[in-house]
């Protein structure tokens, strides 16, 4: 990701404004949704391996697509690229690693495991952060021109994995089974459904706050010589945390750390929305920190409740939530960041994750209850 230190500046530099930008990541979500569903399906019945090495392929081409435009339409057609390669990867790889774990008699460590590839995943992306940031003194398009280099090898790596031997023997399924197994996650299996919504709307505001870091960045007036390092610095929080993710799970348990990761996120969005100071930069850490422990243990509450045969769909169906959430919340306060101002956007979007977030935990509770 070494674009993402000053991707903002950068579509800032091409003319776009906040409204445009979140329009343009509403529109990668949609291009996610569009394919995400489908994609775990083909994930569950080709297997995993031939959809990452396709999502791959397309991630390559969305970066060359991005290094060689200029505006809206350009990036557009490079995000609904990205956005259909990603549908391809997302699910399919947790899924992987959880049935590897399952056929070796260790899927109980599965949030150590997950906790670890999100940790590489954001100490690389914290290198990348020095690297993009140092690229961009050049001109904001070196990164993407690195990055476009970086996703090439994502393909050979992809070709390189080794699919589980029970999935070697191909799941048959018809293609209206999908529609079954999204029954199924969304309403059949109630504990499944208020796992995967909760998940979906604390991945949806983990998401949201990272087009907001920079905005803030800048509000702060911290020197743009200095975006690089700090997120560097965020990412290096997010994989640390991962990596402790599976002992706060075992010393918590899940409804207390449901409960806490309902409390932080949220307070991160507004603590920050009243703070026009540097040290307000602090609190995005905090945030960081508790995202690093969300994702691992809310998707291994996921893997749980599902079978080895629809669990690429079943997280599909949670990435899903996730992008149709953004979708909707994020061009609204993005829109609202242009009329207003970004503390008033950063105050709405604690209030409506907030919201979202008790929702969603109440009505877990309650079904646990009427389960016991």
């Amino acid at each position: 990701m070494l674009f993402m230190p000053i991707v903002v500046l950068f579509y800032k530099d091409n003319g776009l404004e906040m409204r445009d930008i979140f329009i343009l990541q509403a529109i990668y979500s949609v291009s996610i949704v569009t394919l995400e569903i489908p994609s775990g399906y083909l994930a569950d019945t080709m297997g995993r391996k031939v959809t990452l090495v396709l999502g791959a392929i397309l991630g390559f081409f969305g970066f060359i697509t991005y290094s060689f435009s200029y505006g809206f339409i350009g990036f557009l057609i490079a995000e609904i690229i990205l956005g259909l390669g990603q549908s391809l990867i997302s699910g399919a790889d947790s899924a992987m690693l959880y049935d590897t774990l399952l056929e070796a008699g260790k899927k109980d460590r599965y949030i150590k495991y997950e906790g670890r590839m999100v940790s590489i995943g954001n100490f690389a992306e914290a290198i990348a952060g020095v690297l993009g940031a140092l690229l961009a003194t050049i001109s904001f398009r070196y990164p993407y021109y690195a990055q476009t280099i970086v996703a090439f090898w994502a393909i050979p790596a992809a070709l390189l994995l080794v699919e589980p031997v029970r999935h070697k023997k191909l799941v048959k399924m018809k293609f209206l089974d999908i529609l079954k197994i999204v029954k199924y996650s969304l309403h059949d299996n109630k504990e499944l459904k208020w796992n995967i919504i909760f998940s979906s709307a604390i991945g949806a505001s983990t998401l949201t706050m990272a087009w907001f870091v920079q905005p803030y960045f800048e509000f702060v007036l911290l020197p743009i010589g200095l975006f690089g390092v700090l997120w560097t610095i965020l990412n290096l929080t997010v994989g640390l945390s991962a990596m402790i993710a599976h002992k706060v799970e075992m010393k918590l348990k899940q409804i207390k750390i449901m409960i806490w990761i309902t409390v932080l996120i949220p307070a991160g969005y507004i603590i920050v929305s009243r703070i026009n100071a540097l040290w307000g930069i602090s609190i995005l850490f905090i945030f960081y920190f508790v995202r690093g422990i969300a994702t691992p243990v809310l998707k291994d509450y996921i893997n749980r409740l599902c079978d080895s045969d629809i669990r690429a769909t079943v997280l599909s169906v949670r990435n899903f939530v996730i992008r149709i959430f953004f979708a909707i919340i994020g061009p609204f306060v993005g829109w609202y960041n242009d009329k207003y101002s970004l503390q008033s956007a950063l105050f709405l979007s604690g209030i409506i994750f907030l919201i979202l977030a008790c929702f969603t935990l109440i009505m877990h509770v309650k079904m646990l209850k009427v389960k016991s």
